[in-house]
């Protein structure tokens, strides 16, 4: 059976349908596809866990293409958590990223990761504004916590 590649971006109907073709890319390390869901302009943002924010749609294309030079994402959104309106969606994503061990016959581990989506309705349909990743743990959830007096903000 021949597997078709799947096409970029069309108007999509919901933050949820870019979400699930955000993760299909990086499991795909397909950079064209990635792209094609996030609004094309100079202030969308990225951040990947533990490092600056990369700021314009050609800055965030070389970052992801520098990942990808290493190899698709073995990246799941466990859990997520969700804030639509008619105009913008913020999704809290637990990612499950598996992550390859050392080349002397290392066995991969599982890193989490706690990661803010933000999609903004376009003309296009929606599309990623802001892709915010950091460390996480295992059992961390999305899902609204009370405060803690160790958290500065």
């Amino acid at each position: 059976m021949v597997r078709r590649k799947a096409p970029l971006a069309v108007l999509m109907a919901s933050p949820d349908e870019i979400e699930a073709q955000f993760y299909e890319a990086l499991q795909a390390g397909d950079l064209d596809r990635l792209m094609s869901l996030w609004v094309n302009d100079e202030l969308v943002r990225l951040i990947h866990p533990g490092g600056v924010p990369v700021v314009g749609a050609t800055a965030i294309r070389a970052s992801f293409g520098a990942l990808f030079a290493r190899g698709p994402v073995a990246v799941q959104a466990a859990e997520v958590t969700r804030l639509t309106t008619d105009q913008l969606a913020v999704h809290q994503v637990r990612e499950r990223v598996l992550v390859p061990g050392p080349a002397e016959g290392g066995g991969a581990q599982i890193a989490w990761v706690m990661a803010t989506n933000v999609y903004m309705r376009t003309a296009e349909g929606w599309r990623m504004v802001l892709h915010h990743a950091s460390p996480g743990t295992a059992d961390e959830s999305p899902s609204v916590h009370s405060g803690d007096a160790n958290v500065l903000h």
